[in-house]
């Protein structure tokens, strides 16, 4: 045997003994014992799962160090859920209010006899949510549990009553709850009633097993059967025993299956209310009825539905639903509406296949902006693509300054934004199908995607209104963006040391401006000699940003102002210090560049000269991250588009 294969079967070894390390079986009064040094092994379903999330920590945002998170939340006390930040993006209000509801729960209030109901627009993630709570439950350390129990039930419920109250004050616990007719049977038959000598084990929560954890999915109205449930009775051990005995019971429904942990109900409202009865007694009372002639059973579990939207209306419509409804925690899951958030979306989904493509920059932005644009609800402060960096926590401005709209007062007058537009799962298809068009180059860029979204938007089944304005967004809103970034990079490719040209001009700004608000001379940094403040030199960078006349003055000592504060605050300035500026100093460097941009891509026969800088150009632009295969492409559009005679 080879030692890759020795190496394996050591791993495989260890791997046993470790979890043979969790493994435990003794007796209740054993288990008793171990209550009374750790009352924090006897949980309800929603204090563990509750647990489960603070343990992996929480973070809040750091708004010093991070203004744009500021304009975001407008420092707002914001918690991030550690458990949920690697996989979820964009979602921290919701994630907030989630955990929110397992809190209260796990004091036994209201909401513990409730069910947590999810509703939003497909692929917003509410599915999502659920399987990273059940996968979270199987990482968990194995919980006790009375042995062979069909349902797992926390072993002190099998304490009698009159005995509780005493057990109670020596192990500083509350037993709640009851046993089930199949342990009960075994407590009364074989351990002649000595509920101290009944067996306990160790058991992990299993999606595959359905051990803590049950699911049930939509199912046919006409079949409805709702030992999926709450069981069933074997029919073939009725020849043995009487209907009555506790033995024929078979309780693997997905209520039997989930107590202890979690019961997920999958598009609840697919399913006919008569079938759904079954949850106000198992959230109100915490019982179910047990199938045939064995009364109810004690359930401890978290039941989590979800639902589309449209499905949630037509079912609140009806008002013989009221039991139902009024047993529910609403938390609703729009779809994400931060522009870099859904870039990591995406980025995770493509992390998680076998996409192997080169993909250009800027290509998964562009795909994000159509689908958050289509999500936006219109305002009369400003346009969708205003309204969208806004809600990107960008600093927008306008002639030179910042425009002043209060984030958190669009989002509140937008009650409903969010739960419509265009889904996750659309633009990952549009994704596939750009590299499918391009599968010889191997790679993607913004102009495929653009036409693989607008090729999806004109077959798709839309309203007319809708598929209008979704065009509208691609060839007129985003191309003219997308031609925004381009310009951007091709410029920055031909100044070949942008960076520090950039800085070397925002230096040379701060000396003229400062000795303009201040009265003073400006000292050459290379000859020494006093010279008046340049005002042609500055003006030639703030009228790039529409800053003309008298708003020369206030600009100025407002940018003094700015960076006088940052100096007091310790933080370390460069050219991207203060919006307003950066912007003026790249647009400077554009126009400055934009003619011999224009000649060297337009030229068809280029001479030695435009030949080498094309070559260069194209050298800048690889270490950009742009795909070799694109660049000719993207020039040539570049030079159509943006550089016409």
């Amino acid at each position: 045997m080879g030692k890759g294969s020795t190496n394996i079967l050591d791993l495989i070894e260890q791997d046993r003994e470790k979890r043979k390390k969790f493994e435990w079986r003794g007796t209740v009064l054993d288990y008793i014992e171990l209550v009374k040094k750790d009352p924090s092994i006897v949980q309800t379903a929603h204090e563990r799962i509750f647990n489960m999330i603070i343990k992996h920590g929480i973070e809040e945002p750091d708004y010093e160090t991070n203004p744009k998170l500021k304009r975001i939340f407008g420092g707002q006390k914001v918690k991030i859920y550690k458990f949920f930040a690697s996989e979820f993006f964009g979602m921290e209000k919701t994630i907030q209010q989630l955990v929110r509801y397992f809190q209260s729960a796990s004091l036994k209030g209201e909401e513990s006899r409730q069910v947590l109901f999810l509703v939003g627009p497909v692929g917003s993630g509410k599915s999502s949510l659920v399987e990273k709570i059940k996968r979270g439950l199987e990482e968990l350390p194995p919980f006790y549990a009375l042995e062979d129990d069909p349902m797992f039930g926390e072993p002190l419920t099998i304490v009698p009553r009159h005995f509780r109250p005493q057990l109670e004050e020596i192990l500083g616990v509350k037993i709640e709850g009851d046993i089930n007719p199949v342990v009960r049977y075994r407590l009364l038959n074989e351990f002649k009633g000595k509920w101290e000598s009944y067996p306990v084990a160790t058991y992990s929560f299993s999606i595959r097993a359905r051990r803590g954890i049950g699911v049930v999915p939509p199912v046919d109205p006409n079949n409805q059967d709702t030992s999926v449930l709450i069981g069933s009775e074997d029919i073939s051990k009725l020849d043995k025993f009487s209907e009555g005995d506790p033995r024929v019971l078979d309780l693997s429904g997905a209520l039997n299956r989930g107590n202890r942990g979690l019961v997920e109900f999958i598009e609840i409202f697919k399913n006919e209310v008569e079938y759904l009865h079954t949850i106000i007694t198992a959230t109100q009372e915490k019982s179910i009825p047990a199938p045939g002639r064995h009364g109810m059973i004690y359930v401890d579990t978290c039941i989590i539905a979800h639902s589309n939207e449209s499905e949630w209306k037509k079912f609140r419509s009806d008002p013989t639903n009221e039991a139902i409804l009024d047993r529910l925690v609403i938390l609703k899951v729009p779809y994400n509406l931060r522009l870099d958030e859904e870039v990591k979306i995406y980025k995770k989904i493509l992390r998680n296949s076998n996409f192997k493509a080169d993909i250009a920059p800027h290509t998964l932005d562009i795909a994000a902006m159509f689908a958050i644009l289509s999500r936006l609800e219109p305002t009369p402060k400003c346009d969708l693509l205003t309204k969208l960096r806004l809600y990107n926590g960008e600093e927008v401005l306008e002639k030179g300054k910042t425009k002043k709209i209060d984030v958190q007062e669009l989002m509140s007058e937008a009650k409903n934004e969010g739960m419509t537009g265009i889904s996750t799962r659309f633009i990952m298809k549009a994704i596939d199908n750009a590299l499918s068009d391009n599968l010889e180059l191997n790679c993607i860029h913004p102009l495929s995607v653009k036409e693989a979204l607008i090729n999806m938007v004109r077959e798709g089944d839309f309203p007319e209104e809708t598929k209008k304005q979704y065009l509208e967004f691609l060839q007129d809103t985003i191309h003219k963006e997308y031609l925004r970034l381009l310009e951007q990079d091709i410029t920055k490719a031909f100044v070949y040391s942008f960076e520090e040209q950039a800085e070397a001009l925002f230096q040379n700004y701060l000396d003229h401006a400062e000795a303009f608000v201040t009265r003073r001379k400006v000292k050459d940094r290379h000859t020494g000699e006093d010279l008046d403040p340049d005002e042609n030199f500055m003006r030639s960078i703030e009228e790039t940003i529409g800053i003309t006349g008298s708003a020369c003055e206030n600009f100025r000592q407002e940018v003094i102002a700015y960076l006088w504060s940052a100096i007091r605050k310790n933080e370390k300035l460069n050219y991207k210090s203060y919006e307003p500026l950066r912007q003026g100093i790249e647009n400077k460097l554009m126009f400055s560049v934009r003619e011999l941009v224009r000649v060297t891509t337009k030229s068809t026969t280029r001479d030695e000269e435009q030949r080498k800088r094309y070559n260069k150009v194209t050298e800048e632009l690889i270490k950009m991250g742009y795909p070799p295969a694109s660049i000719d492409t993207l020039l040539r559009f570049a030079a159509n588009n943006l550089w016409k005679d």
